[in-house]
This record gives structure tokens, sequence and C-alpha cells, in this order.
């Protein structure tokens, strides 16, 4: 088992890596308090045995899978459900799932009774590496993603890679969506990835990254948790990501890494980002959108950079914000008015 501790001003968690945690770690958790546990209906389906085992007779609600239902609708039936099983505020709300079940479970643990403690399961690759940890929580709204939502760190966190045997070649796509942004951030991991390029679809490798791209991730939170700072690092192809996921529907993680394609080439062009780390950083992530391809590998920018001026990130001046990489473990931030930025987008999508 490897450990890291997240320590922030609101929360000292811990985060647990290995086969077998859940097994180690969850019966001690499950003690002394009502419990609550929020899962998907694609969870539910493959781990219903083992739910039983682990869980139970704890109070349930299986969400429909989807980000499409990552809403305030779903939220409400969630508390109301929290409610009905009678959890007060020494309650525990598990999230078992991928990113979406940990980003709407860990919203409602921050608003239930002005919050109960939360431990987050994560069963996919993004959710491993990235959006289980840190404490981010969010519903979409009004056609803007993670617009509503608290900063709301985890009290465990519990990462079992074997979760990832069962993962289609999509999820695994998505998850090395956020695996690339951490490239960008983190010469190691950078080194990593362009060394075993070849390799992404190769599960023994992905679980190798697991570790690195949380212990990142837990050293950028614990240094700026409210992401006044460094944590925008986190942002990386995010931008541009969120707008083609809202429009057209794609995974996050594979919408993180047509962000990344496009906002990479941006600031290359910008002189943002020194030229021959750019050409790099597109061989990765090329290999890693070559994993399960779709259908969709040309954008009409007209239609999606409207949402990225929405986009939660960007000040009042209208100004798109982007995170890029800079050189190898660097990273700027750059900022273009909204005609410049859509300029940039028709001429690298």
């Amino acid at each position: 088992m490897q450990t890291i501790q997240l320590s922030t001003p609101s929360m000292q968690g811990l985060i647990t890596i290995g086969e077998g945690v859940i097994e180690e770690r969850l019966g001690a958790l499950l003690q002394g308090q009502k419990n609550f546990l929020v899962t998907d209906s694609n969870v539910a389906a493959i781990y219903a045995d083992k739910i039983r085992i682990w869980f139970g007779d704890t109070p349930t609600f299986v969400m429909p899978a989807g980000e499409e239902n990552k809403t305030f609708s779903t939220l409400g039936d969630i508390l109301s459900a929290m409610v009905e099983a009678g959890i007060r505020r020494t309650g525990r709300v598990f999230a078992l799932g991928g990113g979406v079940v940990g980003d709407i479970a860990g919203l409602a643990a921050a608003t239930y009774m002005r919050g109960v403690s939360c431990v987050q399961i994560p069963t996919t690759l993004l959710s491993q590496i990235d959006s289980s940890v840190g404490g981010k929580t969010a519903v979409d709204h009004g056609g803007v993603k993670n617009v509503v939502g608290a900063f709301y760190q985890p009290q465990e966190v519990l990462i079992d890679p074997a979760f990832l045997d069962t993962l289609p070649q999509r999820e695994v796509k998505c998850g090395l969506g956020e695996a690339v942004k951490y490239a960008a951030l983190d010469s190691d991991i950078f080194d990593a990835l362009y060394q075993n390029k070849h390799r992404f679809a190769d599960l023994a490798f992905l679980k190798t990254l697991i570790y690195p791209c949380v212990a990142h991730k837990a050293k950028v939170v614990q240094a700026d948790e409210k992401e006044t700072g460094e944590r925008k690092s986190l942002n990386v192809g995010h931008t541009t990501g969120h707008a083609i996921e809202l429009v057209y529907r794609l995974s996050h993680g594979e919408s993180v890494l047509w962000g990344m394609k496009a906002e990479t080439q941006i600031a290359v062009d910008a002189g943002a980002c020194e030229k021959s780390y750019g050409a790099q950083l597109q061989e990765i992530i090329a290999s890693a959108l070559s994993i399960a391809p779709t259908q969709k590998t040309a954008f009409d920018a007209d239609n999606f950079a409207y949402k990225a001026k929405a986009d939660k990130k960007n000040d009042e001046s209208g100004r798109i914000n982007l995170s890029v990489a800079a050189r190898k473990g660097v990273w700027v931030g750059v900022d273009l008015t909204f005609d410049d930025y859509l300029s940039r987008l028709k001429e690298c999508l």
C-alpha cells in the first residue's frame, strides 16, 4: 500500500493506493456512524455482489450513469434519499464510482446539514488519478460545466487499481486525458508517458501512473486549496476541453485531450510554449487520442467557443484564460480576447 497525507486548512485527509485497500480500510470507516452510499448504474451492475459484501444494508442511491445526469435534479434526489434514510450530521457519504459520482456525491456531503464527512472510492482511471483527490465537488447548470459546487475535502480516498481491470477502452482514454495533463506539469510524468507512448492501452503501465499523478495533485492542493494560484495549473486543456465536452458530448478526458491539442498549439504560436517541447507534448496527445478513436476528429470552433467564454475560470473582462504548458515541468497563464481565441482555434482544430 502507498499512502499520501493531504493536509489543507479544512481537512487532514488520507489517500491510500493499492489492491485490496477497500477490504483493508472500509470496515473501520463504516464504523461509528450512519452511512450512505452513492454509486451509478454502471458500477452497481458490475460490482453488485461486492457492494453487498462491502456495504451490507447501507442505504444506497444508484444514479443513472453519465455526465448528463450531474444535475440539480439528481442532487436533489440524493439529498431527499439521505433525509429519508435518517442521515444526521454525524453521518458519512461514500462515493463509489467515477468522476461524475465523486463530484455529485461530494457536493451532497458538502451541503447536507452544512456538511457531513465523505469517503471517495474512485473506480475509473480518471477518478483515480485526478478527480477523487482535491475536494472539488460540483454539478453542471445552465449549460456550464461544474458551475455550482464547493471545495470540500474527503476524509479519505481509497484507490484500488483492480477496478481498472473492468474498464472499457473508452474509459481508459478518458483517464489518459488527465494523465497527459499531469505530463504537461511534471517532468517525471512527462518522461514516463513520452517513453511509453506505445503502452497507453496497457493497464499494467497505466496503473503505475496513479501514485505520481495523485502525489503531484496533492502537493498542488496543499499549496493552493481554493485555486487562487498554483492550482490553476490543473486547468491545462480544460477551458477548451470543457467547451468541446458540453457541445459535442464527448467524455471529459477525451475532451481535455482535444483541448490540450488546441491550447498547446495556441501557446506555441503565441510564443508561450517552447516549440520543440510543444511538439513532443503533441506526440503524447496524439497517442492518447488514438485509443478507442471516435469519428469526431474535426470541430467547428464557432459551435463551441462561446462555451469557453462562459467558463468559470475567466474573469469579468471577457478574456479567455488558459493554463498552458510552457516547457518541461513549467506552466504559464495565457489570456486572449475572445476574437483572438476564436481565430486561433480555427487554425489548430
